[in-house]
């Protein structure tokens, strides 16, 4: 009676959003925005967070390491609760993608191309593009069928992003950027299956699966990079890990999940338009990268597309 008691407790404490309530569908989306934009907020540190972390650890150990450090107080967090340690079986297979997109697609290819020279300004940008391909894989897998008006402002929104990006580029496109493509995919890939999880599971549950089941690679991994490339522990290399760990990796996909959920993949999942123009605030904050008038053009583009596709009162049509 005790363990199911606390594991209520728990389930209503850590993510009582991820689950659907009775209230209107306005209430509905409005609550969904929301949660999903402190996700945002959270993942809008990543970038200079992966930068400052690999100023003395390996890119592969600090992609790789980040989600065992996550997976460790996934754990925790599910003893506490006293609920199962394994997803059921039958999810199995998409926690895997799950894992696949977010654990091991996104922070590797994203943290290559910061290796290989990309700035974090520069990057900010092109991820901007991941709301709209999050949109494509919720129509592809969710069966979610957002209306014109909101199709069209995503597109403005990821045409405007796609404009700074090759002007700040000189036109020219990378290897940096295509390795961000693949980051941006292997993402909407993550954040679509997790969201659609979510909507019988709450959020901090999906992601603390997917973490376990990456178990058996990610462990392994991080204790050959941790032998094999002579880390350097300095006050930036550990707090950049420490935030990409704990915050990147785990306690900021609480709110994502369960605001996709709750709004809709392809509505909540807008609030992503913002993140390039958070993650440039802290790259000048932290980073010190320039901040030019291209920059509060964007800003301005992508807000007015953010507000746009949040007045189209399509929702998320259900297939």
């Amino acid at each position: 009676m005790r363990d199911q008691s606390s594991a209520t407790i728990a389930d209503r404490v850590v993510s009582s959003a991820s689950v659907h309530r009775p209230g209107s569908a306005a209430t509905q989306a409005r609550l969904g925005t929301a949660l999903a934009a402190v996700g945002v907020l959270a993942f809008s540190g990543s970038m200079p967070a992966t930068v400052y972390a690999m100023r003395g650890l390996d890119p592969f150990l600090v992609a790789i390491g980040r989600a065992v450090l996550a997976m460790v107080v996934a754990v925790a967090f599910l003893l506490v609760a006293r609920a199962p340690l394994l997803p059921p079986r039958r999810d199995l297979g998409s926690y895997a993608v799950i894992a696949l997109g977010v654990v091991f697609g996104f922070p590797v290819f994203s943290g290559l191309a910061l290796y290989g020279g990309a700035s974090t300004s520069h990057s900010a940008v092109v991820i901007g593009l991941l709301p709209a391909a999050t949109a494509v894989f919720a129509v592809l897998r969710a069966g979610e069928r957002p209306r014109a008006a909101f199709w069209t402002a995503s597109a403005l929104g990821a045409l405007s992003i796609t404009v700074f990006t090759l002007s700040r580029g000189g036109g020219h496109v990378t290897t940096a950027d295509l390795l961000l493509v693949l980051a941006l995919g292997s993402a909407a890939v993550g954040y679509t299956e997790g969201a659609r999880l979510t909507r019988t599971t709450p959020g901090w549950r999906v992601i603390s699966y997917a973490l376990v089941v990456a178990a058996p690679l990610t462990v392994p991994l991080t204790v050959w990079l941790a032998l094999t490339t002579e880390p350097t522990f300095t006050a930036e290399s550990v707090s950049g890990f420490l935030y990409t760990s704990l915050v990147s990796m785990y306690l900021g996909f609480i709110p994502w999940y369960a605001g996709l959920a709750q709004g809709g993949i392809a509505r909540a999942g807008q609030t992503q338009l913002a993140q390039p123009l958070l993650t440039l605030a802290w790259a000048v904050l932290l980073l010190g990268e320039p901040f030019d008038p291209w920059t509060i053009v964007a800003a301005m583009a992508v807000l007015v597309c953010v507000a746009a596709t949040q007045r189209t009162r399509a929702g998320a049509i259900r297939a």
